[in-house]
């Protein structure tokens, strides 16, 4: 996860829109656990209440589900959820913006959905390295 962070938004919720971003690539799944409170305080040099406020976020959102003594974990279904929101959100406020640019620069589809494929992957969002570091400690701890 990038550490930096922006100064037009709290970190606590910058941090809960890094874990949908992981949600929405496929990064974290139903039912994965996220990494622990302390571990992302330790990682990131944060305060554990900002991280369990951004996780608290998302369990409001119904994204992530507290489990008593285990953790944090994404619900069922999250992924599906996020999806429909997001593509609603596009659909209504980004999609007009760029459907009137595509109009004002003359393009037709065909040359649009060409270079669609020429277009590189965006990369992962994580808070991988802090999850694979929580893993590697349950294996050296002989726990999974």
């Amino acid at each position: 996860m990038d550490t930096n962070w922006n100064d037009s938004l709290p970190i606590y919720r910058q941090l809960r829109d890094r874990v949908v971003a992981m949600i929405l690539e496929g990064v974290l799944n139903d039912g994965d656990p996220l990494p622990s409170v302390r571990s992302v305080a330790a990682e990131y040099r944060l305060n554990p209440l900002t991280v369990l406020k951004g996780y608290q976020q998302l369990v409001d959102e119904n994204l992530v589900e507290k489990r008593r003594g285990r953790g944090m974990f994404e619900t069922e279904g999250a992924r599906r959820a996020l999806l429909k929101d997001e593509r609603q959100l596009f659909l209504e406020e980004e999609w007009p913006k760029i459907a009137s640019r595509i109009q004002r620069l003359g393009f037709e589809p065909k040359d649009l959905l060409d270079k669609l494929d020429t277009i590189p992957p965006a990369p992962a969002s994580s808070l991988t390295a802090v999850r694979d570091a929580d893993e590697d400690e349950d294996e050296e701890d002989g726990r999974e």
